[in-house]
Parts: structure tokens; sequence; C-alpha cells
């Protein structure tokens, strides 16, 4: 898919807006990113940005409980939320039509949610409900994105389980709302997006319309996140008495994609090489030859590449028999890693994996949802919306040495290896760092 044009600009009251005009069919994408998430949550407040993302849902000073699905729904359009480490996004896709209704939608409550303690009780009950669901009564659940930070990283931005504490839920307050609302959802904290079928002019005037006099607000420079990288392997244990089969994460730090979009790249595609399809690497040597794992998978990034920035976290992950331990797939692990830093990739198997890279991007940025959602997560986080149509050609560069530097840095003592105990052993494990577990 082409590139298409970006208009970029931002308002007086601080919100930057970025206009991503295509004609080629009568659907707009509407996007907010908030620059807040899991990492900014202060200690005593675990969970709290979630928690923020469902009462934005729940009114506003305007409009009533539930008006904000009612006009997205009846407009034929979908619409939801999610909360990252670094932003919270709120969106939605209707008929081009409805522009003007979704620019409205969001702007409302950008300006005034209702935080009220009837809303507060009744969404805290619901995420504690949504925490049983995914986490606490489901095999496997956060794992890895909630139980392996804790062991490779020290700080609690970094570490702590930003799905949500129940104490710490239960302890928050409307003024705790209006405080984080006041703090972290002011307009220059906040990136717009429209993609779609529109004429950019008629767009701007719209958003100057509906955001122009949302009330602006200073905002605290937002801190680092930055810590040392490990120095040693450093090892955890999560008990899951709802898994049948012993499973394991194994953690490394990825360059920062601000400052070496590049060399993060290289991890996107060695996680291609390793675990991409049953020709890749972990596939033949753990499950097809050694018969060492039921299921193994690579990434980068917790949620996904690029949606986060420094640090970020390369991740293995493998499902194994309770008569394999946990260092022979390890081993295994390593050895393949060593393999690929000291001959490489051979040139055929490279170039499958970068246009499988290149053609699902192409694929993936052709829905408008994720479009819209890229564009707006770009900017955010990197100040470059156009990085998001940049990446097939960038990771089809990606050479074999840039490969082979990859794979030197997955070294045992930079990483964090985290075991998960099933229910038959749960009662002999340790617990994570802290007693995350």
């Amino acid at each position: 898919m082409a590139a298409p044009e970006l208009h970029r600009f931002t308002l007086p009251n601080g919100l930057r807006v970025v206009l991503a005009p295509d004609r080629s069919a009568p659907v707009v994408g509407v996007s907010v990113h908030y620059d807040v998430g899991f990492r900014s949550e202060p200690e005593g407040r675990t969970g709290f940005a979630h928690l923020f993302e469902h009462l934005m849902f729940q009114g506003s000073e305007s409009l009533e409980k539930l008006a904000h699905f009612r006009h997205v729904q009846s407009s034929g359009g979908t619409f939801n939320g999610s909360t990252h480490p670094d932003y919270t996004d709120y969106y939605q896709v209707l008929p081009s039509a409805a522009l003007e209704r979704a620019l409205f939608l969001e702007a409302d409550r950008m300006r005034a949610p209702k935080l009220t303690q009837e809303n507060l009780r009744n969404q805290i009950d619901v995420v504690k409900e949504e925490i049983r669901l995914n986490v606490l009564n489901r095999p496997y659940g956060g794992f890895p994105w909630i139980w392996l930070p804790p062991v490779l990283y020290k700080s609690f931005p970094n570490a702590h389980n930003g799905y949500g504490d129940f104490t710490d839920l239960e302890q928050a307050t409307v003024d705790d709302c209006a405080a984080f609302f006041d703090t972290y959802y002011a307009p220059s904290n906040a990136v717009l997006t429209v993609a779609g079928d529109f004429a950019p002019e008629q767009a701007r005037e719209l958003v100057e319309r509906h955001f122009g006099d949302v009330p602006a607000r200073q905002v605290a420079p937002r801190p680092s996140f930055a810590e040392a990288p490990p120095t040693s392997e450093l090892r955890g244990v999560h008990k899951d008495p709802h898994a049948p089969l012993p499973a394991l994460a194994v953690g490394y730090r990825l360059p920062d994609p601000a400052t070496d979009l590049d060399g993060y790249l290289a991890y996107l595609v060695l996680s291609g090489l390793l675990t991409d399809g049953d020709g890749a690497r972990l596939q033949q040597r753990l499950v097809h030859r050694d018969a060492l794992v039921t299921d193994v998978g690579s990434g980068c990034g917790l949620f996904g590449p690029l949606e986060a920035r420094d640090p970020d976290t390369f991740t293995v992950t493998a499902i194994h028999s309770d008569q394999v331990e946990p260092d022979r797939v390890l081993a295994a692990l390593d050895e393949e890693l060593d393999k690929l830093a000291q001959a490489g990739p051979s040139a055929e198997e490279l170039a499958k994996v970068t246009a499988r890279w290149a053609a699902s991007l192409h694929k993936e940025h052709d829905r408008m949802v994720s479009r819209t959602l890229g564009l707006g997560s770009t900017e955010l986080l990197f100040g470059s919306p156009e990085l998001l149509y940049e990446l097939p050609e960038r990771i089809a560069a990606v050479s074999e040495s840039d490969v082979v530097t990859a794979a030197k840095a997955l070294r045992p003592d930079a990483r964090a290896v985290l075991t998960v105990a099933p229910a038959a052993s749960a009662d002999s494990t340790t617990d994570l760092p802290g007693g995350a577990a």
C-alpha cells in the first residue's frame, strides 16, 4: 500500500494532530493517544491507568453513561480503548459521514469525563472481574507480560503489574481520578489521529471546531524509565495452579528504538528466523527434532513491536512437558543463537523472513483501525507517524551482519528467565522477586 499524504499540526492548547486522508473507501478512523500508561503509575496505584481507561467510557458532563456507545454504534461504527506501558488509546472506525460525530465524542470526554463514586465503584468491579477472567483463573494468564518484567527489571515503573492489584484498585478515590485526569489527560499530552475518507481542509476545520476550546493545562515532563541492563542471568518462578504444563519465558533488553531503530528492527528479523513458521530455527530444533517443547514463540515488545519506549523487551517463550528440564531448553536456545552469531542466516533464509515481515506490515496497515492506531502511536512515542510507512523498506534492508550483531547480544548473562510451575508442582516453587507471584 502506498504511503498516503500526512498533515500534522498542533492546536494552541497543545493537542498534536495527524491527518492521513485516503479516499479509497468511505470509512474513517479516529483515535486519541494519551501519553500515560502502566509505567506512569506511582507506587500504591497499580492498575490505575487501566482503571481510568474504563472510566473514560462512563459518560461526560454533557453526555450520559453509554451515550458514546450508542452514538458510535448507531452510526455503523465500532470503538474500543486499551492501556499500554507508555500510552492509553481510544479509537473508533465509522462511515466517513460520521466523522464529525466521532470528533465531538472524543473532544467531549477530553474536556470533562464524568467521574462519580458510582462510576468508580462499578468500574473497579469490572476491572477486577477482567483480571480474574484473563489472569487469575486462566492457564498461563498474564504470561509473560505480567510475570517476566519483575524478573528482568528492578524499578517499580518497569517491573510492576500494570493490569492491576486488587488492594490498590480498592483504594482508588474519585479525587485520585480527578488528579490523574488533570495530570495526564491534558490536550498537550495527547495525539489526535484521523485517517481515511475526508478532505484535509474539512477535517482540520472540524478538529479546530471541536478540540480548539478544550482548556490547555500544563503537563509535567515525562520521567525517564531507563535502567541498567542485567549483568548476570536473573531467574524467577511464577506459580500457576491452572497451567497443565510447565513453561518458561526468556527476556532480553532491546536497543532503544528512538536512537537505534535499525538495531531494534534487526531483532524483529531475528525473531522471524527463530520462530516464525515450521521452518524457523527454534521450531525445527525444539519442536520437530529434539521434541523438547510443544510450543515456542518469540518477539519484540511485551505488547508487540514498537509499542513502547526504552526500555523494551525481546522475549522467547516455550511450553514443555514436566519431563523436560528448563535448562535443556535454554541450552538448545543458546546453541541456536550461537550458530546465528557465528555464521549468520543464509541469504535465502534472510530474504524469506524480511519479505514476510514487509508483506504482513502492508496487510496490517491496510486495515483502517490498525493504520489509525499505528500513526497515532508512532507520533506519540517517536514523533514520526511517517515511520509506519517506512517500516517495510527498513526491515527489508536488515542485513546478515545486523542479525549477527543482534544474536551476539542475546547472551545468558544478559537475560532473565521466568519459569512457570504448573498445578502439580506449584506447592514446591519459590516466588518471583519481591513476592510478585
